[in-house]
Protein backbone atom coordinates (compact mmCIF):
# COMPACT_ATOMS: atom_id res chain seq x y z
CA UNK A 1 0.00 0.00 0.00
CA UNK A 2 1.21 3.71 -0.55
CA UNK A 3 1.99 5.19 2.20
CA UNK A 4 0.22 8.99 2.93
CA UNK A 5 3.45 10.03 4.06
CA UNK A 6 4.99 9.41 0.63
CA UNK A 7 2.68 11.47 -1.33
CA UNK A 8 2.21 14.77 1.13
CA UNK A 9 6.14 14.60 1.36
CA UNK A 10 5.68 15.00 -3.02
CA UNK A 11 2.93 17.26 -2.99
CA UNK A 12 4.73 19.76 -0.76
CA UNK A 13 7.96 19.78 -2.26
CA UNK A 14 5.48 20.62 -5.69
CA UNK A 15 3.96 23.18 -3.46
CA UNK A 16 6.57 24.83 -1.88
CA UNK A 17 7.05 28.44 -2.92
CA UNK A 18 3.53 28.80 -4.42
CA UNK A 19 0.00 30.36 -3.66
CA UNK A 20 -0.96 26.87 -3.65
CA UNK A 21 -1.07 24.88 -0.50
CA UNK A 22 -2.38 21.33 0.60
CA UNK A 23 -5.35 20.15 2.22
CA UNK A 24 -5.51 16.85 2.55
CA UNK A 25 -4.89 13.47 1.19
CA UNK A 26 -6.43 10.19 1.67
CA UNK A 27 -5.46 6.64 0.45
CA UNK A 28 -7.84 3.92 0.83
CA UNK A 29 -6.40 0.01 1.01
CA UNK A 30 -6.71 0.05 -2.71
CA UNK A 31 -4.38 2.46 -3.30
CA UNK A 32 -7.61 5.01 -4.53
CA UNK A 33 -5.08 8.66 -3.88
CA UNK A 34 -7.32 11.52 -3.53
CA UNK A 35 -4.92 14.71 -3.06
CA UNK A 36 -6.88 18.00 -2.25
CA UNK A 37 -5.51 21.57 -2.29
CA UNK A 38 -6.38 24.99 -1.96
CA UNK A 39 -4.80 28.45 -2.82
CA UNK A 40 -4.61 32.08 -1.61
CA UNK A 41 -6.48 33.03 -4.63
CA UNK A 42 -8.06 30.18 -7.09
CA UNK A 43 -7.07 26.85 -8.01
CA UNK A 44 -6.37 26.37 -11.14
CA UNK A 45 -7.55 22.85 -13.22
CA UNK A 46 -4.69 23.44 -15.44
CA UNK A 47 -2.13 23.11 -12.12
CA UNK A 48 -4.15 20.17 -10.71
CA UNK A 49 -3.47 18.34 -13.73
CA UNK A 50 0.50 19.51 -13.65
CA UNK A 51 0.88 18.05 -9.93
CA UNK A 52 -1.05 15.07 -10.77
CA UNK A 53 1.00 14.24 -13.80
CA UNK A 54 4.37 15.71 -11.06
CA UNK A 55 2.80 12.96 -8.79
CA UNK A 56 2.81 9.91 -10.83
CA UNK A 57 5.83 10.68 -12.18
CA UNK A 58 7.51 10.03 -8.71
CA UNK A 59 5.34 6.73 -8.13
CA UNK A 60 6.02 2.95 -9.73
CA UNK A 61 3.45 1.93 -10.97
CA UNK A 62 5.18 -1.02 -11.74
CA UNK A 63 5.91 -2.02 -8.01
CA UNK A 64 2.01 -0.63 -7.21
CA UNK A 65 -1.07 -0.04 -9.11
CA UNK A 66 -2.86 2.93 -8.07
CA UNK A 67 -5.36 6.03 -8.96
CA UNK A 68 -5.23 9.33 -8.39
CA UNK A 69 -7.16 12.14 -8.36
CA UNK A 70 -5.30 15.75 -7.79
CA UNK A 71 -8.76 18.57 -7.16
CA UNK A 72 -9.77 21.67 -5.48
CA UNK A 73 -10.60 21.13 -1.61
CA UNK A 74 -14.10 22.95 -2.93
CA UNK A 75 -16.30 25.95 -2.17
CA UNK A 76 -18.59 23.63 -0.22
CA UNK A 77 -16.26 21.46 1.64
CA UNK A 78 -15.63 22.16 5.03
CA UNK A 79 -12.50 24.51 6.52
CA UNK A 80 -9.45 22.37 8.02
CA UNK A 81 -6.73 24.44 7.88
CA UNK A 82 -5.89 27.84 9.54
CA UNK A 83 -4.78 28.63 6.13
CA UNK A 84 -7.92 28.44 4.85
CA UNK A 85 -10.20 30.34 7.48
CA UNK A 86 -7.52 33.28 7.17
CA UNK A 87 -8.56 33.74 3.92
CA UNK A 88 -12.13 33.49 4.23
CA UNK A 89 -11.87 36.67 6.65
CA UNK A 90 -14.88 38.82 6.21
CA UNK A 91 -16.66 36.07 3.73
CA UNK A 92 -20.03 34.91 5.59
CA UNK A 93 -19.67 31.03 7.32
CA UNK A 94 -21.70 28.37 8.61
CA UNK A 95 -20.20 27.04 12.21
CA UNK A 96 -21.84 24.21 13.19
CA UNK A 97 -21.17 23.24 17.02
CA UNK A 98 -20.14 20.23 18.62
CA UNK A 99 -23.68 21.00 20.55
CA UNK A 100 -25.36 20.76 17.57
CA UNK A 101 -26.70 24.73 17.32
CA UNK A 102 -25.99 26.44 14.28
CA UNK A 103 -24.65 30.15 13.82
CA UNK A 104 -24.19 32.20 10.52
CA UNK A 105 -22.00 35.13 10.41
CA UNK A 106 -18.86 36.83 9.04
CA UNK A 107 -16.21 35.46 9.23
CA UNK A 108 -13.92 38.33 11.45
CA UNK A 109 -11.26 37.39 13.18
CA UNK A 110 -8.75 33.80 13.04
CA UNK A 111 -6.25 33.37 15.68
CA UNK A 112 -4.37 29.87 16.46
CA UNK A 113 -6.52 28.67 19.46
CA UNK A 114 -10.33 30.41 18.14
CA UNK A 115 -11.38 32.86 15.48
CA UNK A 116 -14.96 35.45 15.84
CA UNK A 117 -17.63 34.98 13.67
CA UNK A 118 -20.21 38.36 14.09
CA UNK A 119 -23.61 37.10 13.82
CA UNK A 120 -26.49 39.54 13.30
CA UNK A 121 -29.71 38.97 14.50
CA UNK A 122 -33.29 40.27 14.74
CA UNK A 123 -33.95 40.40 18.60
CA UNK A 124 -35.44 42.60 21.05
CA UNK A 125 -33.32 44.06 23.53
CA UNK A 126 -34.86 45.25 26.55
CA UNK A 127 -36.50 48.70 26.18
CA UNK A 128 -37.12 47.70 22.33
CA UNK A 129 -40.45 48.52 21.25
CA UNK A 130 -39.91 45.93 18.35
CA UNK A 131 -37.14 43.85 17.28
CA UNK A 132 -34.31 45.45 16.02
CA UNK A 133 -31.26 43.97 13.87
CA UNK A 134 -28.14 43.47 16.43
CA UNK A 135 -24.88 42.55 15.49
CA UNK A 136 -23.13 40.09 18.14
CA UNK A 137 -19.03 38.92 17.99
CA UNK A 138 -18.79 34.91 19.10
CA UNK A 139 -15.70 33.27 19.81
CA UNK A 140 -15.14 30.13 18.89
CA UNK A 141 -12.43 27.74 19.76
CA UNK A 142 -11.35 25.09 17.11
CA UNK A 143 -11.77 21.85 19.21
CA UNK A 144 -15.57 23.29 20.32
CA UNK A 145 -17.00 23.11 16.82
CA UNK A 146 -17.72 20.09 14.13
CA UNK A 147 -17.65 21.97 10.91
CA UNK A 148 -17.34 25.45 9.37
CA UNK A 149 -18.13 25.79 5.75
CA UNK A 150 -17.65 28.70 3.61
CA UNK A 151 -21.11 30.15 2.37
CA UNK A 152 -22.04 30.77 -1.11
CA UNK A 153 -24.13 34.09 -1.92
CA UNK A 154 -25.71 34.60 -4.97
CA UNK A 155 -27.59 38.17 -3.89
Amino acid sequence: MIQKELIEDIVNKKLDGTEYFLVNVSVSAANDILVEIDSDYVVDIDYCVELNRYIEERLDRESEDFSLEVGSAGLTAPLKLLRQYRKNIGNEVEVICRDGKKHVGRLKHVGEEAFVVTETNMIRKEGDKRKKLYEEDIVFGYDEIKSTKYIINCK
